[in-house]
């Protein structure tokens, strides 16, 4: 029998608190429906008998305290919704509690910015992380420790497990529950569950919105720039000459502001406008690779696959709304 307790911290996303606890459930039922024993006990674990969330509009009654709880094989971590510093503050006397459980032998798994949770730990020190696309600056900047993967869905690393953004930690407990059970059995709570059990990034929902918060006007202007003229042919001397910088400086700056490298934001900005021509018209692949500023099929192919994780068809039959 595996002990399996999901944490349930102050603020945290309701729907990571009762989902965990559903499928590991549900899983019992499809082994003992083939004549299996339950493989586990699942419990919610928290600081309070009643924890209020989402500004009280939804409540949860714990099985167990943390100073009630035993040793488990398993803790979940959901996100933590709001302020994400607040959030960890109000919820630091569960990280000596994580700690204890994770040395003792327990596996850990956080839940999109559950991460962020867990990386106050220390645990993460030294290792990889996903969580949702739309925090990574917040908590690169938090945890410089922390080797944030880009669109990763799932990682594991020294029993330490990780999700990326929203809904995608169905995909990491869909792991979780075929390397306890089988792919059988992972496979019938996918179909169950109406889960993709063999999606391995989250590079197909990221919005590319250009990384703002920072105080170099030049390389704002530059920004402007590029996404006022993204079907141009723009060059980095193009760029220097505008905000009256030299390449090497303004290189650096615009890496250290952005986190890209000036040719990395301009194909980013490209893919991101491709991506909603995909989603939205019925132009070919061509009109749109032409539309972005792309004359070499080859080329867009690979950079649109290398930032979403599918080749324009795949994006386009996936995500378009009318097909």
């Amino acid at each position: 029998m595996k002990t399996i307790y999901t944490l349930v911290p102050e603020t945290a996303v309701p729907s990571g608190v009762t989902g965990p606890r559903y499928l590991f459930i549900t899983a019992n039922r499809f082994l003992q429906a083939v004549g299996k024993d339950p493989l586990f006990h699942v419990q919610l674990v928290g600081e309070k008998r009643e924890v209020r969330l989402q500004d009280g509009v939804y409540s949860v009654t714990t099985d167990l305290l943390l100073n009630e709880a035993g040793q488990a094989d398993l803790v979940i971590i959901p996100p933590i919704f709001g302020d994400m510093q607040e959030a960890v503050q109000r919820n630091e006397t569960t990280l000596p509690w994580i700690v204890n459980q994770y040395k003792n032998g327990a596996e850990v798994a956080s839940l999109c910015v559950g991460a962020f949770l867990l990386a106050s730990t220390g645990l993460l020190n030294g290792k990889k992380c996903s969580t949702h696309w739309a925090y990574y600056n917040e908590f690169k900047e938090r945890f410089a420790e922390v080797e944030v993967v880009d669109g990763g869905v799932i990682t594991e690393e020294n029993g330490i497990y990780s999700s990326g953004g929203a809904n995608s930690f169905w995909n990491l407990l869909l792991y979780i529950l075929e390397k306890y059970t089988d792919r059988d059995t992972a496979i019938l709570a996918s179909k169950y569950f109406a889960i993709d059990i063999d999606r391995e990034s989250q590079a197909a929902f990221m919005m590319f919105t250009g990384q703002k918060d920072h105080s170099d006007e030049e390389v704002k202007r530059a920004q402007k720039y590029i996404e006022e003229n993204y079907q141009e042919k723009i060059t980095v001397n193009d760029l220097t000459k505008m905000v009256a910088v030299s390449r090497r400086s303004f290189e650096r700056r615009f890496k250290q502001a952005t986190n890209n490298t000036v040719i990395e934001y301009l194909q980013r900005v490209k893919i991101e406008v491709a991506k909603r021509s995909f989603e939205s018209t019925r132009k070919n692949i061509s009109e749109v690779m032409f539309d972005v500023g792309y004359s070499d099929s080859k080329a867009f192919r690979n950079v649109f696959k290398k930032i979403t994780g599918l080749t324009p068809i795949e994006y386009r039959n996936k995500y378009n709304k009318g097909t």
